[in-house]
């Protein structure tokens, strides 16, 4: 593969002679046998699947308690290794200090899950996940340095608050009908606060690829939950003014949370990125309101989707997010045809029908890659 590429650029006329031998003589130096490691790793592989195989197969048969012993065991050696290794091991090979922590955040979730099974107790998701946050989360928060340890913080920060906001669940052991809807926006809108909190640390922090993914991971949040919220807002109507009202306030409190958010942002990050970034979740947060006034209108519905990326797409030329400039001139072009689909429901219907259909796709494909390639700005990186 590189081979061919040095010599397409040698032709090009990109790199000379001398620099084609360099280039050749540094990858021969730092090249890795590859198929030896493979090997390894099938071997390595072999080795702990057949210790999951005996355990598994002995597991009812090692009393409760020793096998907790083993697990806490297995926690405290991880911790103490991070403890004495950690500042050396992210200095020198971050991934594997990456690696090790991600193993024992984990093991810390497992045991959780292992302390319930072996003493017979029931409890709701959420009541672990917050324990476990309680304990890992300033771990991690400490010494997570890449996406690894950024992505299951947030995942487990995410669907704790929306298992804990499930409103047929008492709160906190009450039964007091369902949640009030001041509990519900604060728990949902709860994962957005990461972007902010990433924004202000990765400028002010050595390790700034992690508070990096973890803005750029509330970022997602807040964008992905509008797309839903505008999707879903053109499929069907509320069922009763309580239910309306319950949606509503709720969804005004994601949103106040949210442009908390962007306006935190905004004043973390004072630069073109900042600016983008602020702006597309504090429009994010509009949606959710918005979206209440489409009242089950699938034209309603489709055109805020498409507003939301439009501003998506806005923000990326103005940051030079080229990527998601891209993304979001995809998105807009497929859910045109979507919308095409349903608004002429009958097209898919004859043969004639099929043809105007693959006609209309092909187009707005042509365009969305001709606005891609034409106005997508140079990649300057991502939020």
């Amino acid at each position: 593969m590189i081979e061919r590429k040095l010599a397409a650029w040698q032709e090009a006329g990109l790199i000379d002679a001398g620099t084609t031998a360099s280039i050749r003589a540094y990858e021969a130096e730092h090249s890795r046998p590859l198929a030896l490691w493979a090997v390894v790793g099938i071997g390595a592989l072999a080795i702990g699947l057949g210790l999951v195989s005996v355990v598994a197969a002995n597991w009812e048969a090692i009393p409760g308690t020793v096998r907790l012993a083993v697990h806490f065991m297995l926690l405290t050696v991880l911790a103490a290794a991070l403890w004495w290794r950690g500042e050396e091991l992210l200095s020198h090979r971050p991934w594997g200090h990456e690696a090790l922590l991600f193993v024992f955040a984990v093991l810390g979730l497992t045991f959780f899950g292992h302390l319930g099974q072996v003493y017979q107790t029931s409890s709701p998701l959420w009541q672990p996940l917050a324990l476990w946050l309680a304990l890992f989360a300033p771990v991690i928060l400490l010494r997570g340095s890449s996406w690894l340890t950024a992505a299951l913080l947030t995942v487990l920060l995410a669907y704790a608050c929306w298992d804990f906001s499930d409103p047929m669940r008492p709160l906190f052991g009450f039964d007091r009908g369902e949640r009030p809807a001041l509990v519900v926006g604060l728990a949902t809108a709860l994962p957005v606060l990461l972007a902010p909190l990433g924004a202000w640390m990765r400028g002010r922090s050595t390790r700034t690829g992690f508070w990096r993914r973890l803005e750029q991971l509330g970022f997602a949040y807040a964008l992905g939950g509008a797309s839903l919220i505008a999707a879903a807002s053109g499929l069907d109507d509320f069922d009763g003014d309580t239910e309306r009202f319950l949606a509503l306030a709720t969804q005004v409190v994601q949103a106040a949370i949210g442009l908390g958010a962007a306006g935190l942002v905004l004043a973390a990050r004072r630069s073109a990125s900042g600016l983008a970034a602020g702006c597309v979740i504090g429009g994010a947060a509009l949606v959710l309101v918005a979206a209440h006034l489409v009242d089950g209108s699938m034209l309603g519905g489709a055109i805020l989707f498409m507003a939301l990326w439009i501003g998506v797409a806005l923000a990326a030329l103005h940051a030079g997010w080229r990527r998601i400039f891209q993304l979001a001139v995809a998105v807009i072009a497929v859910r045109l045809v979507i919308l095409s689909f349903e608004l002429a429901s009958d097209l898919l219907t004859s043969g004639a029908g099929l043809i105007v259909a693959g006609l209309l796709i092909l187009a707005v494909a042509w365009i969305a890659v001709r606005i891609s390639r034409r106005l997508a700005p140079p990649d300057e990186g991502t939020p």
